[in-house]
């Protein structure tokens, strides 16, 4: 069985695949890792469905040449019932250029029991 992009120990198959395939995210921070998913396995329908209505874009072009190489959640946090914010640290090359290290604290929210990602900031190094 394949690993799942997010987390490597586990399968695709028993991590983000439900969620790809219309499972309801439990927590921002699975829904946060199914969308690390999306990116790496180019699924532009689902990234596109889970951002939430107020900013998402209107198209979302993904480079093909883009490789993620891993996932690091550093913090989960409810701020409320339906708020949260993930920060992690993401790992990916384009082509054969360097590595591109993307630190970003994920807001989310929940609306009739689906969280959405709504935006992100990048902490200063």
């Amino acid at each position: 069985m394949p690993a799942c992009p997010c987390h490597p120990a586990r399968s695709y198959a028993d991590c983000c695949d439900p969620l790809h395939a219309g499972a309801i995210a439990a927590t921002a921070e699975a829904l946060m890792r199914s969308r690390y998913s999306a990116y790496a396995l180019g699924h532009r329908g689902y990234l596109l469905a889970t951002w939430h209505p107020r900013t998402r874009p209107a198209e979302l072009e993904l480079d093909a040449g883009t490789r993620w190489l891993g996932l690091e959640v550093k913090r989960h946090a409810a701020d409320g019932n339906d708020s949260a914010s993930v920060e992690f640290v993401a790992r990916y090359r384009i082509g054969g250029a360097p590595v591109v290290r993307l630190h970003e604290i994920s807001r989310f929210l929940r609306e009739d029991g689906r969280w959405y990602y709504l935006d992100g900031t990048f902490p200063a190094r």
